[in-house]
């Protein structure tokens, strides 16, 4: 049963912005100038569960009749018959719930704003039903992880960690814009929206590395707003930086409007050790510097 719920929010996909959220976590500390939280750690830890559950498994819900329809998605737990609707909903409500409780143990500011948090990651769900921009508020719900965990920390916000939002911001975008490319014609058939059924393959993909190229760009500004002009001298961070980097340009050149033959190794291998190498690095060298 636990399985069957794990796999239905794809638990193994919170990879993707749980680097971002330690490393806000981290900057947080570091600018605190104080040792590790261990509460607080584990508090941001259990928001991220909490709230990437309760979103994946809202769009599961939502989708359930248009998942059936398509044979991309038709084996997902809800239109397979695994989990029941209502048991589904029932989880984003429990989700939900643990979620804004959680936040009452950060502090008021987190508490305040968790509202806000549901309904940008539980809206989203709603949007390719009126807007091609749904890609893009994928992303804003993700950009919210390192933002989020900073404010966790020191009941602020700082330059280098809205920097960071806005790389997961426009990374999770483009990347979304990828995937979403193996239903287009499902999409248009079904008056669904997204950038490649209503701007069509070649547009879409020029858009995706368009945000990728903000997504590069708003890293070197993050680490440079974190680190100033010694970050040549932060050796950790540069190969962080270049990994990441590298890794977007792979994802492009193994995935064509051609050949999505490789999409799955794109969207999540390529850019699931991408997060993974950038926060350990990142946090590694933050450490280094703390400790």
């Amino acid at each position: 049963m636990i399985g069957n719920y794990l796999s239905l929010v794809k638990f193994s996909h919170t990879i993707f912005a749980l680097p971002f959220a330690l490393i806000g976590y981290t900057i947080g500390i570091y600018h605190n100038g104080v040792g590790i939280d261990w509460k607080i750690l584990g508090l941001v830890i259990l928001c991220m569960v909490f709230a990437r559950s309760a979103a994946m498994a809202f769009n599961r819900y939502l989708d359930r009749d248009i998942d059936a329809l398509n044979d991309r998605t038709i084996v997902r737990e809800i239109p397979a018959g695994i989990i029941k609707p209502q048991q589904a909903l029932l989880f984003v409500i429990g989700n939900c719930i643990a979620f804004i409780i959680t936040t009452f143990f950060i502090n008021n500011l987190c508490l305040f704003l968790s509202p806000v948090a549901l309904l940008v990651i539980l809206g989203y769900s709603y949007t390719k039903r009126f807007t091609s921009l749904c890609h893009m508020v994928l992303g804003l719900g993700l950009a919210l992880a390192p933002v989020g965990a900073y404010m966790a920390v020191t009941g602020g916000v700082h330059l280098s960690v809205i920097a960071y939002g806005v790389a997961v911001f426009t990374w999770v975008a483009g990347f979304d814009i990828l995937y979403a490319m193996q239903d287009d014609d499902f999409d248009r058939s079904h008056q669904l929206n997204s950038i490649p059924a209503n701007l069509g393959r070649h547009k879409a993909m020029k858009i995706s590395i368009g945000l990728h190229f903000i997504t590069a760009a708003a890293l070197i500004v993050a680490g440079y707003s974190l680190l100033g002009a010694n970050i040549t001298s932060h050796i950790l961070h540069i190969i962080a930086l270049n990994i990441f980097i590298v890794l977007l340009i792979y994802q492009h050149r193994i995935v064509s409007v051609d050949d999505l033959s490789k999409i799955n190794r794109a969207f999540f291998s390529t850019n699931g050790i991408a997060s993974l190498m950038f926060g350990m690095l990142v946090i590694a060298d933050l450490a280094v510097g703390f400790f």
